[in-house]
């Protein structure tokens, strides 16, 4: 009886055991299919599309009120990163980071001196290039920012000897633009391109940082519209945008990062709010005439960025109403309606820079410094 307990047990076990070893494959196939039947991966994100622009590509590579001044520092004479620090009080990190980028961007040339581990930061002929789109914001400064005071400096055209308000012209009739004026079309380099990747947030709320260096109606300018979604906005609002809406479709920009803008230029007077619709309260953003100065500083920045950076093939045609011809802008001396350059100007100063530690090529009288 025992011996036939004990085969009966055997005989119990082992199929106890091959019915486990049936039982084993079926739950690791179903787990396997378990794994097979999970969510489906995430998609990539796809990625953002800007308008193909002149005026984008330039504040990209420029960046933001930092890459402004430390160009325009250049433009006095600052070479190497102690002057520019001294002259702006600017971040060291952010120094270092501005002059890298503007660097690799081909606006500054980094030269060795005379064998020494410290390098310079000469303006190349592409940077020394920006300088009518300076001229163009230190005059939008000058006639709706400084106020009563009198103005930081005064300028000098050369080939004409007369002091001079640089003035944002078209170049077939040589008569200043307004925004209301010039009618534009697609160019060969419309279309879209991936948006930059940039870090996105909100703006510094201390812009009077920039204020800290020399007095500049450069500066002045740049505590209305220093950063590229200000320029953006108000690029689209030349466009035709007004609403909301109109702007977060145009630029594909975050709600909070457009409230914020569109509240500050308001703030500046650069828009007005205007009340279109009572239930609900809605509102569109008017530019104002202050706005509207602000046309010539942006296509002067279109124009260097057409010619450096869109490669022959322009995203806009430009037509002035005036004349009826197309144009390119052009930054004009005010008393012989000739173009003006850097190496054709020299300025004098209402201030002492010392004070600011802030350099100059000659003082209080100067010329802007030459390409490397």
């Amino acid at each position: 009886m025992i011996c036939a307990v004990n085969d009966r047990q055997v005989n119990s076990k082992l199929r106890l055991k091959e019915s486990i070893q049936l039982i084993k494959p079926t739950r690791a196939s179903s787990a396997k299919k378990s794994v097979r039947a999970g969510p489906p991966p995430k998609k990539k994100r796809a990625k953002l599309l800007e308008r193909n622009c002149s005026v984008a590509r330039t504040i990209n590579i420029v960046s933001d009120a930092w890459g402004f001044l430390i160009i325009r520092e250049a433009f006095f004479g600052a070479r190497n990163f102690v002057a520019f620090r001294k002259a702006l009080d600017i971040p060291r990190a952010t120094l270092v980071n501005r002059l890298t980028k503007l660097s690799k961007q081909g606006i500054f040339r980094k030269k060795s001196v005379n064998g020494s581990p410290h390098q310079e930061y000469r303006l190349t002929k592409t940077g020394y290039d920006m300088y009518p789109s300076f001229m163009a914001l230190m005059q939008f400064g000058d006639r709706w920012l400084q106020g009563k005071a009198r103005k930081p400096l005064t300028l000098i055209h050369n080939a004409c000897g007369c002091e001079c308000r640089p003035t944002v012209a078209c170049s077939e009739c040589l008569t200043e633009l307004k925004a209301r004026q010039v009618i534009y079309r697609d160019g060969p380099g419309a279309g879209k391109e991936p948006a930059e990747v940039a870090r996105v947030s909100r703006r510094a709320s201390k812009d009077d940082r920039f204020l800290l260096g020399r007095p500049s109606s450069v500066s002045r300018a740049l505590q209305v519209i220093g950063d590229k979604w200000s320029f953006m906005v108000l690029r689209e609002a030349f466009f035709g945008a007004r609403r909301y809406e109109q702007f977060q479709s145009a630029l594909s920009i975050a709600p909070n990062i457009l409230a914020n803008r569109l509240s500050r230029l308001v703030e500046k007077r650069v828009f007005a709010r205007r009340l279109y619709s009572s239930s609900p309260g809605r509102y569109e953003y008017v530019l104002t005439d202050m706005g509207l100065d602000l046309y010539g500083p942006c296509i002067a920045m279109l124009a260097w960025g057409d010619r450096w950076l869109a490669k022959g093939k322009l995203p806009l045609i430009l037509t002035h109403g005036i004349c009826r011809k197309d144009f390119n802008p052009s930054v004009i001396c005010d008393q012989c309606r000739q173009p003006i350059h850097a190496a054709a100007m020299s300025y004098r100063l209402h201030y002492d820079p010392q004070k600011y530690h802030a350099l100059t090529n000659d003082h209080l009288i100067g010329k802007p410094s030459q390409p490397s």
